[in-house]
């Protein structure tokens, strides 16, 4: 297929955590986060009307990023989230997001083993977030400010493949900036709520 390119699935851990906007711009300043560093990126959700996706835990997506479309099915393992990506073009893209069929692919053949009719998939939500990212302690921290229906909100993410060692580091990260443990449900969820 013209315009495919391959496919990856990786084992996705990460710790979150929601900050207000004060504390957000404190650390865009201490990490030296300019405007210029942060790309946006969108998330077109998808799901059926009985939201049998998010019933099993499992969240798909298509991500717009500049140059890319990755069409991305989450769904939890014992120690994280399974993510499986498949690169699809912008005519494939397009046509999910206005209804017609999911591109054919790893993510459509995984939801199928879920028993999830791919047909009955539909557009459900659209969530903008400006991004940035730093190497941080051999991984990588994420700064996200995100856009949904009419809220905005401030996250940032810690991206490890050690999830021992990556706790560690987050929650020492934030004790170091006094920023209170605060429960930050996954994009989609919150979505989800604001819907």
């Amino acid at each position: 297929m013209e315009g495919r390119l391959k496919l990856s699935r990786n084992i996705e851990i990460e710790f979150k955590n929601m900050v207000t906007e004060a504390e957000f711009q404190h650390l865009l300043r201490t990490f030296h986060i300019s405007k210029k560093m942060f790309f946006s990126q969108t998330n077109h959700y998808f799901d059926t009307k009985d939201f049998s996706l998010k019933k099993l835990g499992a969240a798909l997506r298509i991500r717009v990023l500049p140059d890319k479309y990755e069409l991305t099915l989450k769904k939890p393992i014992e120690d994280g989230l399974l993510e499986i990506n498949d690169y699809i073009n912008e005519a494939e893209a397009k046509a999910f997001i206005n209804n017609a069929h999911m591109p054919i692919g790893e993510a459509s053949g995984e939801i199928q083993k879920m028993n999830i009719p791919i047909d009955q998939l539909i557009l459900f939500g659209t969530l903008r977030t400006d991004r940035a990212e730093v190497e941080y302690e051999k991984g990588k921290l994420v700064f996200d400010h995100s856009f949904y229906l009419d809220k905005e909100d401030f996250e940032i993410e810690y991206e490890t493949n050690n999830r021992e060692k990556g706790e560690r580091i987050f929650y020492e990260l934030l004790k170091k900036f006094n920023i209170e443990i605060r429960n930050a449900d996954n994009k989609i969820s919150r979505l989800y709520h604001a819907l």
